[in-house]
């Protein structure tokens, strides 16, 4: 489910994140610091009030939202491209009944064709299937591109997605890739 525009919501939170080869991967850590972060934000929204299991809606908030965010800011920094200067973008919108997450980066024309087959897969298969179909092959085979982080988000916090793919003109076969993650919450 791709929105556009997006809704305008009274809270919101947008990092940029600048890319380049050599600190690429001693960045790594700060990605996973910065979904924290995210996670952190946004749980002061929630009440803290604990239920009987010790756990409150505000520490269910922040471990699915540093959860979400973190692969999707991992995912967009893998399949980035490093020969530009566009920044890798994610950014939170809050509303009454959801977050709507949205990432954003550049990426190689043959990324985009694996991601869209992915995609279709999605599309026409039980995620849950799919989720076990990959989790078996990448225990398998040293597979990189697993997608397992996208179906636990689908599987397990029942996240929908949606995924737009703009060709960046005279980018030299370069795509911006928007990925977009609604998670169903109650204020």
């Amino acid at each position: 489910m791709f929105l556009e525009p997006i809704p305008p919501s009274d809270e919101f939170l947008t990092l940029n994140f600048s890319l380049d080869r050599a600190n690429r991967l001693q960045r790594w850590r700060n990605y996973g610091l910065s979904a924290d972060f995210l996670g952190d934000y946004f749980a002061t929204f929630f009440p803290g009030n604990g239920t009987d299991d010790g756990l409150s809606q505000r520490d269910t908030i922040k471990g699915s939202v540093s959860y979400i965010a973190n692969e999707l800011l991992e995912n967009a920094v893998k399949y980035s491209t490093i020969d530009h200067d566009y920044p890798i973008t994610i950014t939170l919108h809050l509303y009454d009944n959801k977050l709507i997450f949205e990432t954003s980066n550049i990426a190689p024309q043959q990324t985009i064709v694996e991601y869209e087959n992915f995609i279709k897969a999605l599309e026409e298969r039980d995620p849950m299937e799919l989720y076990l179909e990959r989790l078996e092959k990448s225990a398998l085979e040293d597979c990189e591109a697993s997608q397992i982080g996208l179906l636990t988000m689908i599987n397990d916090y029942q996240a929908q997605f949606g995924w737009r793919f703009v060709s960046i003109p005279d980018g030299q076969n370069l795509i911006q890739v928007t990925v977009m993650a609604h998670l169903s919450v109650e204020i």
